[in-house]
C-alpha cells in the first residue's frame, strides 16, 4: 500500500496530535530500517498502522481479545495494552495486511517482548523515541539507538519498568522479558 493512502486512512482513526505523532514514528522507523538494513516498506506500514486501534472503544478491544483468542491477561494490565494487539488483527481485517512482520510489530510495538525481530525493535523503539517524545532519558536512548538498537530497546524497556513501578501500575511479562533477555545478555 502506498504510505500517502496508508496515512489517510489511520488519519480517519486518530486525533490530530496522535496523527502527528504517528508521521513522527513513521520517518523515525524509516531512518531506523535504512541504517540497520531493515525492509524499509515494512517498516513505513508497521510505523504508519502501529496505533490504528489507540482510540477504539475500549470494550470492543475486549472483545477482539476474547474472540481472536489473544491472551487473556491482557485484559489484566490496564486498557492502554489492548490497542497493539488489537490492531494487528484489526489492520488485517479492515485494512488487508497480512503482513505476518507489520501485525508483529503492531502489536508488540507498546510492550516489547523477548526475542524481537529487527522490524520489532525498529517499531517499539521508534515509538519511544520520536522527536516528540520528551519522556526523561529518552536523549539517553536517542545518544545510542544508530550504534547498539538492542540496548536502545532496553534501556526503553528498563524505563518502562521503572515509570510503571513509581506510579505502581503493573508491569507487563512481556516488557520484563525484554528487560531480562538484554540483561542476561549482558552478564
Amino acid at each position: 500500500m502506498e504510505r500517502e493512502k496508508a496515512l489517510a486512512i489511520v488519519e480517519k482513526q486518530l486525533k490530530k496530535k496522535r496523527y502527528e505523532h504517528t508521521v513522527r514514528v513513521m520517518e523515525t522507523a524509516i531512518k531506523l530500517a535504512e541504517h540497520y538494513g531493515a525492509d524499509v516498506k515494512k517498516a513505513e506500514q508497521a510505523a504508519i498502522f502501529h496505533d490504528y486501534a489507540k482510540y477504539r472503544d475500549v470494550e470492543e478491544m475486549r472483545r477482539w481479545v476474547i474472540s481472536e483468542n489473544l491472551p487473556q491477561d491482557l485484559l489484566e494490565y490496564g486498557d492502554e495494552l489492548l490497542h497493539g494487539p488489537v490492531g494487528s488483527f484489526m489492520i488485517e481485517r479492515e485494512v488487508g495486511i497480512k503482513d505476518a512482520e507489520i501485525q508483529s510489530a503492531v502489536y508488540y510495538h507498546t510492550t516489547g517482548k523477548r526475542h524481537m525481530s529487527l522490524l520489532d525493535k525498529i517499531i517499539y523503539i521508534a515509538d519511544y523515541i520520536e522527536p516528540g517524545r520528551k519522556t526523561p532519558g529518552v536523549e539517553d536512548i536517542r545518544a545510542i539507538v544508530y550504534d547498539d538498537i538492542d540496548q536502545a530497546c532496553w534501556m526503553a524497556a528498563q524505563h518502562t519498568v521503572l515509570f510503571l513501578m513509581e506510579h505502581e501500575q503493573p508491569v507487563y511479562p512481556d516488557t520484563f522479558q525484554l528487560y531480562n533477555e538484554r540483561l542476561m545478555l549482558k552478564k
